[in-house]
């Protein structure tokens, strides 16, 4: 079967299998001794009733009897209650390592995660394949696995009184345990399947279209955008009642099964426990009684067997993840002043394509250097950037900070390099939480500083809770200026001696953009600051500008130097100035 090669392949789940295995262990044997319980309890009962009614002489003939009835009564709850404890406990940590996995491996990859996912598609990881996951062990198995062993263990048991009926029971019971969870995976399997399909699907589907919701209504077009949720969404139904439906079939023939059980049961104790009452037919009750507490344990396996093709999907989408790569550090590397990048013949391409996003760079950026880092869209400045931060590695060539690739300082780079991107994220959280991204241990009056440097002390002094008031989600309540600057207010606190601005001002308008330019150049003074910009406004304040066309560098030089020396960089200029068309 598709799900015992995915097991063996697999390497998110079985890690964790020696890992916790004496939980594991422990829990399949509480939930064995549950059932045993459930059935000597009322193997015990159908006795002690067939045996009262038939008048003993003496308590003591039933005390016995009495006794273990109690045991297994109060046996059979404490064995439910601790199995439920113990595998519980065990899928909740499996489950919660396997996000914390999930996380790093999306953290580790998160500068293209996006231009491979959607955001459909990690909620779909979370919400659906993890909690899928977690319902393998529950629902499937651990029922499994001690329906098992309550069938051996029956066989074994019903062997000592008679082999040819062990051997019917062996047949009877198989088609519960084998035949029933075959044909329901068969049956419902693929339904299932499609089930989880379509809802990732509208996952991403409704993630996609929710994001860009105002298109839809600004074009007229929300019905459409409705109907075509609708459509799904009753596909999505139709498959549902349809599973459900051959759930009750299903269920209706496990129990017409188990009435079978229970008359085949009946014909044979009474052929080998004879007579009206008392003595051996005593017997008879308590064998019959048995029966019914195995219907928990044998009932749920078709439901398992079915669900095991929705499992392989999870397993197939988890382990087709980019594998969690464990970052090389530099042990004991602490870089020191004065801080200079240098970048020799790189050359960079993505994993899943062949041409060259950098082409043969050459550049040194020395510390405290303004630079300036121009290029029109796709021409490769944010690769650029993303290799200055080492969230990537260049395909050949080097690229070092003080000798060192930034890719081997592995977290420690965040001491030493800050970023404030196009549209910063604030957290539905305070503002001092907020700002504390940058330094953990910042104080009130420390945040309280750094937003008088970014100009924001009025407006948040002005807020019902001052720094304690809570940011709407994503920010909403500031403008964009003004998110900006609280990003620029949490690189403060960092206090990183170099910083790289990733086209941060390209959504604003021209004022707030030379606003935000100038304060930038001026609270980062002294610092190395990279500027990934396609804008030519404030670059005077640079001390050096590059201009990267096609992955090559094919300008560089001071500001002033370029207005004078070169046609390009001249053209450039009229054309941000609006003298040329």
């Amino acid at each position: 079967m598709k799900i015992f090669k995915l097991f063996k392949e697999d390497t998110w789940i079985k890690p964790f299998w020696g890992k916790y295995r004496k939980s594991l262990f422990l829990a399949l044997v509480l939930g064995f001794l549950t059932f045993i319980c459930g059935g000597a309890l009322m193997f015990n009962s159908g006795y002690l009733i067939s045996r009262s009614a038939a008048h003993p002489e003496n308590i003591l003939l039933v005390y016995v009897p009495i006794v273990l009835t109690r045991a297994f009564g109060i046996g059979r709850p404490v064995f439910r209650y601790l199995e439920r404890l113990t595998s519980h406990n065990w899928v909740l940590k499996l489950t919660s390592e396997l996000r914390l996995k999930l996380y790093h491996v999306i953290e580790k990859d998160a500068v293209f995660f996006k231009s491979k996912y959607q955001t459909g598609d990690i909620l779909g990881l979370l919400a659906e394949d993890i909690g899928h996951l977690q319902n393998l062990y529950l629902r499937t198995i651990f029922p499994t696995v001690i329906a098992w062993l309550l069938y051996v263990f029956i066989i074994l048991a019903l062997g000592y009184f008679s082999l040819w009926f062990a051997l019917v029971m062996l047949l009877l019971l198989g088609t519960l345990v084998f035949v029933f969870p075959l044909i329901s995976m068969i049956v419902n399997g693929a339904k299932q399947e499609r089930q989880k399909s379509l809802r990732n699907e509208l996952y991403a589907g409704l993630t996609d279209n929710i994001l860009g919701v105002s298109d839809w209504i600004f074009s007229q077009r929300g019905t459409e955008y409705n109907e075509l949720h609708a459509a799904a969404q009753s596909e999505l139904l139709k498959i549902k009642y349809e599973i459900q439906n051959n759930d009750h079939k299903r269920d209706f023939a496990v129990q017409l099964m188990f009435g079978i059980l229970t008359i085949v049961l009946v014909v044979w104790t009474s052929s080998i426990f004879p007579g009206a009452h008392g003595g051996a037919a005593n017997w008879i009750a308590a064998f019959v009684l048995s029966v019914f507490p195995l219907i928990d344990a044998f009932a749920p396996l078709g439901q398992a067997a079915q669900e095991t093709n929705t499992y392989q999907d999870s397993l197939s989408r988890l382990n087709s993840l980019p594998k969690e790569r464990d970052v090389e550090q530099k042990k004991d590397v602490k870089l020191t002043a004065p801080y200079e990048f240098k970048i020799t013949r790189l050359n960079f391409h993505y994993a899943d394509a062949q041409q060259l996003v950098l082409k043969d760079l050459n550049l040194t950026i020395k510390n405290g250097e303004r630079l300036a880092i121009l290029g029109r869209s796709g021409s490769g400045k944010s690769t650029l950037a993303r290799l200055l931060r080492g969230d990537l590695q260049c395909s050949s060539g080097n690229l070092t900070l003080n000798g060192i690739p930034p890719a081997k300082l592995g977290d420690d780079i965040c001491h030493y390099i800050g970023v404030i991107h196009q549209t910063p994220y604030l957290f539905h959280t305070t503002i001092s939480n907020n700002l504390r991204v940058g330094n953990e241990a910042a104080s009130a009056k420390q945040m309280w500083s750094v937003l008088e440097r970014v100009g924001l002390k009025d407006l948040v002094s002005r807020m019902p809770d001052g720094l304690e008031t809570i940011v709407d989600e994503a920010g909403l309540r500031f403008s964009g200026g003004e998110r900006h600057r609280l990003a620029l207010a949490r690189i403060l606190l960092q206090d990183v001696p170099i910083v790289i601005l990733d086209e941060p001002t390209v959504s604003l308008d021209p004022l707030t953009e030379q606003d935000l330019i100038e304060m930038f150049v001026k609270q980062l003074e002294g610092k190395t600051l990279i500027w990934i910009t396609h804008h030519l406004q404030g670059l005077s304040l640079m001390d050096k500008v590059i201009f990267i066309e096609d992955g090559r560098l094919t300008m560089s030089g001071s500001p002033q130097e370029l207005a004078h020396t070169n046609q390009h960089y001249q053209r450039l200029l009229e054309i941000d100035h609006g003298i040329l068309h």
